[in-house]
């Protein structure tokens, strides 16, 4: 699938509000790491050393926020498709021992974990079976490469209201089909005061 638009639309928002949390789309820094929190239950012992991939990583946030919560990882593989977001990431962290970013919307690289916020809430006009259906490649895709464990999170569709520019997902689809294609060990998370859920799967 052609990402030109979404791609296009970080680009223009890490160039208008810099290394801030809505240039990834959330607005408060608050509600991004209640994000992180949620996604981080896929690893069960931080005091464990592992490794991460980031499906995209923006400008770096989840990394510092694994940094500042003393996470014990020893690599970190963030992917992006927007180039921009790369080089913020580049200039805001400053620890590059341990990171690889690459420009790309699959992942390519085998790590404990694979973790992706957010990416999936903006349609920018794409038909919603088509995202759909792209979105549930992306998963197998971070499955694959995930050898302990995956955590992505989408809009409920147990809302009062819809932008049309949003995706909203039923957390029962995402279940079945992660138990069906994915692993039988399935959490859901949908409990937290967001208009989304969490969901991690592990191997």
């Amino acid at each position: 699938m052609k990402l030109n638009k979404i791609e296009r639309l970080y680009t223009d928002n890490i160039n208008k509000y810099g290394i801030d949390s809505r240039a990834v789309g959330w607005n408060s820094k608050d509600s991004q790491n209640l994000r992180f929190q949620k996604l981080l239950y896929v690893i069960q012992d931080k005091s464990l050393p592992f490794t991460i991939n980031e499906l995209g990583c923006g400008y770096g946030e989840l990394y510092k926020y694994l940094q500042n919560n003393k996470f014990n990882f020893s690599s970190f593989y963030g992917y992006d498709i927007s180039q921009a977001m790369l080089d913020a990431f580049r200039k805001y962290i400053n620890d590059t021992q341990r990171i690889e970013l690459f420009k790309k919307s699959e992942i390519q690289t085998h790590a404990d974990y694979t973790i992706t916020s957010g990416i999936f809430n903006t349609l920018c006009g794409i038909d919603r079976s088509e995202w759909s259906q792209h979105i549930k490649e992306t998963l197998l895709n971070m499955f694959k490469y995930s050898d302990k464990g995956m955590a992505f999170n989408l809009l409920t569709s147990y809302v009062d209201y819809k932008d049309d520019n949003l995706f909203y997902a039923n957390p029962g689809e995402y279940i079945d089909f992660c138990k069906k294609e994915l692993s039988s060990k399935v959490n859901l998370y949908h409990d937290y005061d967001l208009y989304e859920w969490t969901l991690i799967v592990l191997k």
